[in-house]
């Protein structure tokens, strides 16, 4: 073989310039990410969850393209209003007064159920999860660096007055001559957009969560928190900040607003005076049928899924065969197609799954390779990604540890775990399903034996039978006779 091309240089969107721009690491060789995390005051419906798997592939990007990475990840247990425009009641106080609980075993118990999410989609521990209330002190002494020359106190806290940092709002695009307009109302307010930095307990009152300050006790904002946690762990500035497009509006410019206040009010020209040099954002999750909101009660989360029968995977999937700035639109059938498209990647690679990996020597599947690190490189472009891990999945003649090696280095970018997962994983047991596996097997193995003796009339009265149960039967499947169970 001769020479390898160099990889392809990376190119990442830039939510504030709006712009691709080449990644140039703060810190040479290294990749310092911060992503928002959840407030966990209930469960993460799974338009959160594209969040993290759309953090967790550029992650696997970056580790990829040869950088000792550093993710933080922050859990928000204190500070988030009820209205992302900073409004409203407290997530976590309100959850705990709903359930009769304490904020903190709301928090715990929330926490626990969004890392086990995070685990059925195959994304990543980060190097640290911070916790907003372990950070309260570091985050009282941040505002009074920034209060004399930036905040101005009025009875309900201290509060951010957005006109002393240059080009407020410039990550939303939505500055009007009143400011971001979206921002809670209070009286004394300089400017609409102006936000709590420090909020104080109301008289007469007290908070699960509460600390003393020199603003009176109460609890802090919940922008200052990501401005906090991500200086503290990465350091100002750091590569990349990410989060759902929702935070581009008020949160991001917010925390940048602090940010720039802390680092001596540059403009935003140079992207560096944000806190971070890139900071990027994956597009909605639509449902068009409407329940993917809290408010119902009754949402999508993964366990509903799981709960249907469908795979967490083929959700990460379905994630991946569209850009993460773009539009997804979610419905069970497109789930299940890429439930399908999972399968046959898990089939087409059991050839390889027990075979060592070699140097990729065959000029085929290096070609392949890298053609993945061009489409990854470019805006992290993994419905191209997907196509070439599926080809080199189905190539023939080639050296299985060649081939082998080629796969993991693809699944290790996009996280499907083809090499470690049976096709059998991904047949999940319905919630409402009251058919046996083994019965379904069973039935199935006289079908075969029917049909192979030409008896269709018993084929089809054991496949009605199947279909009665709930039982899919996909003869069609070239790979071999598969089924699944649909929920009742």
């Amino acid at each position: 073989m001769t020479d390898a091309p160099a990889p392809a240089p990376l190119r990442l969107f830039n939510s504030l310039t709006r712009s691709l721009e080449p990644f140039q690491p703060v810190h040479p060789g290294e990749a310092r990410v911060y992503s928002c995390g959840p407030t966990v005051y209930n469960y993460q419906h799974i338009g959160n969850m594209r969040a993290y798997v759309f953090a967790d592939t550029l992650g696997r990007t970056l580790s990829f393209k040869g950088y000792a990475l550093r993710h933080i990840i922050n859990i928000t247990d204190v500070g988030h209003l009820t209205s992302d425009a900073d409004a409203g009641d407290d997530k976590m106080e309100k959850a705990a007064a709903q359930q009769g609980k304490t904020a903190w075993d709301i928090a715990a118990f929330y926490t626990a159920e969004f890392k086990r999410d995070l685990d059925w989609l195959n994304v990543r521990d980060p190097a640290k999860w911070t916790v907003a209330t372990d950070y309260v002190p570091r985050m009282i002494e941040f505002a009074k660096r920034i209060a004399d020359t930036h905040c101005y106190e009025l009875d309900s806290g201290l509060y951010f007055d957005v006109s002393t940092v240059a080009d407020y709002g410039r990550l939303a695009r939505a500055v009007t001559d009143e400011g971001e307009g979206r921002i809670e109302e209070v009286d004394g307010k300089r400017h609409s957009a102006d936000f709590a930095i420090w909020r104080k307990t109301p008289a007469g009152e007290t908070r699960q969560m509460e600390w003393d300050s020199p603003w009176g006790r109460g609890a802090p904002g919940w922008h200052l928190e990501c401005s906090v946690m991500g200086e503290a762990e990465l350091g100002m500035p750091f590569d990349i900040h990410t989060g759902g497009i929702d935070h581009r509006e008020i949160h991001h410019p917010n925390e940048i607003a602090q940010n720039q206040a802390y680092r001596g009010c540059g403009s935003l020209d140079c992207a560096e005076h944000s806190g971070a040099r890139l900071w990027m954002h994956n597009n909605f999750l639509i449902d068009r049928g409407g329940k993917m909101s809290k408010s119902t009660g009754e949402f999508l989360r993964l366990q509903l899924l799981v709960d249907r029968g469908y795979s967490p995977l083929a959700y990460r999937l379905m994630c991946l065969q569209a850009h993460y700035r773009s539009e997804l639109e979610f419905s069970w059938e497109g789930l299940g197609a890429a439930l399908t498209r999972l399968k046959r990647l898990v089939m087409a690679a059991a050839t390889v799954r027990e075979t060592e990996g070699t140097a990729v020597t065959d000029r085929r599947l290096a070609d392949l390779l890298e053609k993945f690190d061009a489409a990854m490189s470019d805006d992290l472009g993994t419905a191209v990604a997907l196509t070439l891990l599926e080809e080199a999945a189905a190539m023939k003649k080639v050296d299985a540890g060649q081939k082998r090696a080629t796969l993991a280095a693809m699944d290790a970018v996009l996280g499907l775990g083809v090499l470690t997962l049976e096709r059998t994983d991904l047949r999940i047991r319905p919630k409402s399903a009251t058919i046996a596996e083994d019965e379904i097997e069973a039935a199935l193995a006289r079908r075969k034996e029917a049909r192979a003796a030409k008896d269709f009339a018993a084929s089809d009265a054991l496949r009605d039978e199947l279909i009665a149960a709930g039982v899919e039967v996909m003869d069609g499947d070239p790979l071999g006779w598969d089924w699944r169970l649909e929920a009742n």
